[in-house]
């Protein structure tokens, strides 16, 4: 028998909520209940582009989203500054909560999130959607590998986009009052999650920020980058900025084996994700080339990983009202510790890049 489909919420109309929206109509399990935004004209007409169903309801506000009786989850796009008042009223009305990343302005917001979700039993996940493509499944096997991969050493990654002068002059990602955090808590999130991804979710021991940060007129951070290192001798680098062509690359490097990925986070081809593998490499004789070559794997998906995020997320809140299952800790846990990194970055810049411990 088919689930009963999850009722969204939307709160705002932000350029990633087209996207998210589309996932939401994609997922099986879904539906798109309402929408709300600081007008209903801007809630209307965000409807209509989007091909909502006709059974949405449009507010006026975020509040009248959240006090629907009828929604039973919340997708919360919204600047960063907004999270907590938002992420925390609709945990307080009984709404799972879907939240957009950076999830919080620091670790001390994000907690007073999640004790509200966990107060009122509800489901809480950040919209990390690379974490539900299966290539990740697959990329997993590889680095717990111990034949082909062996021990993880290094991991470098890096997520960078130059979107152009009307982004960097306008949008809320490079405005103090809504998104602080600039381009560390937009691509230096990916970042530091695919670096703990890879890593198992051990927490580093310290973090230490590069040196010359780029920041805009307003104070906010526009590159930046890190060194983190662990306590059995892992290290472990990261790149992010809003000045740089397009990247997306994880590079995992084992006694064994490496791992490379050049698309990450977002697919170059919706249907199919590739990643390149190598084991037991030698030089080839006189050093002219090398053997075996690393490999090319490719995994295919029926659904774009959006969509298989708010199914999961979705199958999650099911449990919960149907079933009567606790929530899922896995992904308020992973949040935190994303979080927690972010944060010792950010005090190691203010700090003048010296090497910050990794709270708890």
């Amino acid at each position: 028998m088919a689930e009963t489909p999850v009722r969204f919420g939307i709160l705002g109309c932000a350029n990633i909520a087209r996207k998210v929206s589309r996932a939401i109509r994609l997922a099986p399990n879904c539906t798109i209940c309402a929408i709300g935004s600081r007008s209903i004209e801007k809630a209307s007409a965000f409807a209509a582009e989007n091909g909502f169903p006709a059974t949405a309801k449009v507010y006026g506000s975020y509040e009248a989203v959240i006090d629907d009786p009828d929604v039973e989850a919340v997708y919360v796009p919204l600047p960063t500054s907004l999270h907590l008042r938002y992420a925390v009223l609709a945990a307080q009305k009984k709404k799972h909560v879907l939240l957009e990343k950076p999830v919080a302005l620091n670790v001390s917001e994000l907690d007073t999130i999640l004790e509200a979700c966990e107060a009122n039993g509800v489901q809480f996940m950040d919209a990390t959607m690379w974490m539900h493509h299966p290539r990740t499944a697959k990329m997993t096997e590889f680095l717990s590998d111990p034949q082909h991969f062996g021990k993880l050493k290094s991991v470098t990654s890096s997520f960078t986009y130059n979107p152009g002068p009307d982004f960097l002059k306008n949008d809320i990602r490079v405005k103090p009052d809504l998104d602080a955090l600039g381009a560390l808590g937009d691509t230096g999130w990916y970042c530091v999650r695919a670096i703990l991804w890879s890593v198992g979710y051990e927490l580093p021991k310290t973090v230490t920020a590069l040196r010359d940060p780029e920041y805009n007129k307003a104070g906010v951070i526009m590159s930046c980058g890190s060194s983190l290192s662990w306590v059995d001798g892992k290290v472990a680098t990261f790149y992010c900025s809003f000045l740089t062509n397009l990247t997306m690359d994880i590079n995992a490097l084992g006694t064994d084996g490496n791992l490379r990925v050049h698309d990450f986070v977002i697919p170059f081809q919706e249907d199919i994700a590739p990643f390149y593998a190598a084991s037991n490499s030698r030089f080839q004789e006189l050093s002219i080339g090398c053997e075996p070559k690393p490999s090319e794997h490719c995994v295919t998906t029926d659904l774009p990983q959006e969509a298989l995020m708010v199914k999961e997320f979705a199958s999650l809140v099911g449990s919960i009202m149907r079933n009567g299952s606790k929530p899922e800790k896995k992904w308020p846990t992973l949040s935190r510790k994303t979080q927690l990194v972010l944060d010792a970055v950010k005090s190691s810049i203010e700090r003048g890049f010296e090497p910050v411990e990794v709270g708890n």
